[in-house]
């Protein structure tokens, strides 16, 4: 697979030079000054496209051109804002980018409850707990009916998590949930919001009354109304599987599991309307048989973003080794490998490791961790190409 990293843009902490020397052969980034709705400008991209290249690698894969929540809720300008998506589409493909990476997760782009949950290692990872987050669905954001949706081991857990939980407990997870995870990639909520609870409420409000089935005709709806720009740009769409892959904050998510990846490859059937296989967000689903899906699933998949979770008997998840956890990554690269050895990979997150933790790196996105992770998988994939006949060089390596 093309070895592929998630950078931030040109005010990133990591460089383009820094990825050149640790092999990295695309880069996976978007305009991230530009506001949700807008449209990419043709002369950004080919800035951005250019820039990249002049460090010998080149713009792989967009994630994310980000879907408005009005395309998702289906707001009175859901048309304009879909006639601008179109538009950024065309302005990618005049610049020789192919493969965007989406999701259609209302509000939330990803959630955890700790952003540097201790490894016995003493590295930290990302990490999800559901009484920690059902004590500020319940406690803090005061989401009407939240407690209906948790179970009585987490309510009472939740009463525990009152009588110790202090003010300064409560503005970390508010850090984590809504703020550090969502500002950096192109989210509805920034660092320097003033008021992100009351943000946060006003857009979940939006969502009052959407069903899970209301929500997949918003999905059917914008993925028929792009197609035809697809298909003439040559635009592979490949959506994010929901991450968490379950409901929560009482919205609806629809990119799960098996059946909600048969939903919308079948809802849609265009060979531009795929999947971005992230087995780390599939492996934190306990309903998840995550080689089964990529065996299933491999020919629609545009992009792998490669990690592993690992869940605890509680239900939480962390972060696992690329080695490690539910989603047996050798076994995926085997699979992928046979479908097309030139599918982009990047492998997503990693541990915050030795001094990580100093440089003010994107929450998950560390750079020393996913060197390491890079290194794991680029020993599976040298010794998988092997096994499959295919002639593996690592460019720049060896010459």
């Amino acid at each position: 697979m093309e070895r592929t990293w998630r950078w931030f843009g040109k005010n990133d902490k990591i460089t383009l030079g820094m990825l050149k020397q640790i092999g990295v052969e695309g880069i996976v980034t978007a305009l991230h000054d530009v506001p949700n709705g807008e449209i990419w400008a043709q002369e950004q991209i080919h800035v951005l496209r250019t820039y990249i290249e002049s460090y010998g690698m080149r713009w792989s894969v967009v994630e994310s051109l980000p879907v408005s929540e009005g395309i998702k809720y289906g707001s009175p300008d859901c048309d304009t804002l879909i006639e601008n998506y179109k538009q950024s589409l065309h302005n990618l493909a005049a610049e020789g980018i192919h493969t965007v990476c989406y999701n259609f997760m209302p509000v939330l782009d990803w959630a955890r409850t700790d952003l540097s949950h201790a490894n016995p290692n003493g590295s930290t990872n990302l990490y999800f707990s559901h009484a920690q987050f059902a004590y500020f669905d319940i406690c803090i954001l005061k989401r009407d009916g939240a407690e209906k949706d948790w179970s009585p081991a987490i309510l009472e857990e939740v009463e525990q998590l009152k009588r110790t939980m202090t003010p300064e407990d409560d503005h970390r997870l508010v850090e984590n949930i809504i703020v550090k995870t969502q500002g950096f990639v192109s989210g509805n909520i920034k660092e320097d919001d003033e008021h992100p609870v009351e943000l946060f409420r006003e857009l979940l409000s939006l969502y009052k009354g959407i069903t899970r089935d209301q929500l997949r005709e918003n999905m059917r709806y914008f993925l028929n109304a792009i197609m035809p720009t697809c298909d003439e740009c040559n635009i592979y769409m490949c959506v994010h599987p929901d991450d968490p892959p379950f409901p929560i904050l009482g919205l609806p998510r629809i990119v799960t599991n098996d059946e909600d990846i048969a939903w919308f490859l079948h809802a849609v059937d265009n060979v531009h309307n795929g999947l971005t296989f992230c087995a780390g967000s599939l492996s934190a689903g306990a309903h998840n048989d995550v080689v089964e899906l990529a065996r299933k699933y491999a020919s629609r998949t545009s992009f792998v973003h490669l990690r592993s979770c690992h869940i605890f008997p509680n239900g939480d998840f962390t972060e696992a080794s690329h080695l490690g956890g539910r989603a047996d990554i050798i076994e995926l690269v085997r699979i992928f490998e046979r479908t097309n050895p030139r599918l982009p990979m990047r492998v997503d997150h990693g541990m915050t490791m030795l001094n990580d933790a100093e440089r003010g790196y994107n929450a998950g996105y560390s750079f020393l961790g996913r060197m390491f992770a890079m290194g794991q998988v680029q020993g599976i994939l040298a010794t998988v190409d092997r096994e499959l006949g295919i002639d593996y060089k690592q460019p720049g390596f060896f010459d």
